[in-house]
């Protein structure tokens, strides 16, 4: 039983690693499905991050502090998409540019909190509650359902975001534009307000995304708090093959993996943390190969990833 207890307690630590990774990838397959490959994750995660913190101290408002979080990571979403949608510009360039912009950013407020802790009332309306019933299965009860509703809402999130994707007609739309926006365009579709609504509803999760971090998970702020997360959501949204229910997987396995590096400090074995966090990175290149191989058209990226569209040359 006590076993049982250590497996549960361990996975239900895994999801809270995982979740703000989830909000990321999912807001990177929702941008990178309408043809734009942003590499600035990190960079409106810390910016979500940071305004999040911000706004929590200064209002002791959860809901308000997640909803300005999202907006930070939409208003560096909205630069990107200028650059990349209105001027073409290149889009790897632009994404890294983002992120050191991003880093600037949440440093630069981060200053003014320094040292301090979220409000009460904020960690109050975001402890772990328990379903019943659901809550009491055995290993999987309490790490999916004795969770916060930030956690919970990250995986509702994941599950809308393939529906809206594969059952309905602006998803398939969505899918158009990034696999061929010039065929998109002659048959009616909005390229570019296609791409605009979706690279700015990507960068609103990874804002959410970073405010998880800095809200719930750690309490209290520190500089670049991310840490690298947004770099491995860019290589989960390829493992997880630009599907959203399998992004519930690569997160939380990405947590796991987490979890499992103070698991085995506390169990006295010595492995380098480093090795760890190269997992997610070396599992990414291992689906890459995999996929490419298999050449399964549902798991390649959008054909039109990476490339601007000049609707003069349709």
């Amino acid at each position: 039983m006590d076993i049982l207890n250590e497996i549960s307690l361990f996975l239900q630590t895994s999801v809270q690693m995982g979740t703000h990774i989830l909000f990321a990838i999912v807001g990177g397959i929702i941008c990178e499905k309408v043809g734009n490959m942003n590499l600035g994750i990190e960079g409106m995660m810390l910016m979500g991050a940071a305004v999040g913190f911000q706004v929590a101290c200064a209002t002791a408002n959860p809901f308000l502090a997640v909803l300005s979080a999202g907006l930070a990571g939409l208003v560096g979403a909205l630069i990107y998409a200028f650059i990349t949608v209105t001027l073409r510009g290149n889009q790897v360039v632009t994404g890294l540019v983002l992120t050191i912009f991003g880093t600037g950013v949440a440093g630069f407020i981060g200053k003014s909190v320094s040292g301090n802790t979220v409000p009460a009332e904020v960690v109050d309306a975001f402890k772990p509650y328990d379903i019943p019933v659901l809550c009491d299965i055995p290993i999987i009860g309490k790490a999916l359902f004795s969770q916060s509703g930030y956690v919970q809402a990250a995986i509702v999130v994941a599950i809308l975001a393939y529906l809206y994707i594969k059952k309905t007609k602006f998803g398939l739309n969505m899918r158009a534009v990034g696999e061929n926006p010039a065929a998109a365009d002659a048959s009616g579709i909005n390229v570019t307000l296609y791409k605009y609504v979706h690279v700015l509803g990507g960068g609103f999760l990874c804002g959410v995304g970073g405010a998880y971090l800095s809200t719930v998970f750690l309490t209290t702020w520190q500089d670049n708090v991310t840490a690298g997360a947004g770099w491995i959501a860019v290589a989960l949204v390829i493992f997880s093959t630009w599907n959203p229910l399998k992004a519930i997987f690569a997160a939380y396995l990405f947590g796991m993996l987490k979890g499992l590096n103070f698991k085995m400090q506390g169990w006295g074995f010595s492995v380098p943390s480093q090795i760890l966090e190269m997992l997610p990175y070396i599992a990414t290149i291992v689906v890459l190969v995999f996929i490419t191989l298999r050449k399964k058209r549902e798991n390649q990226p959008p054909k039109a990833l990476g490339d601007p569209y000049f609707r003069e040359e349709r």
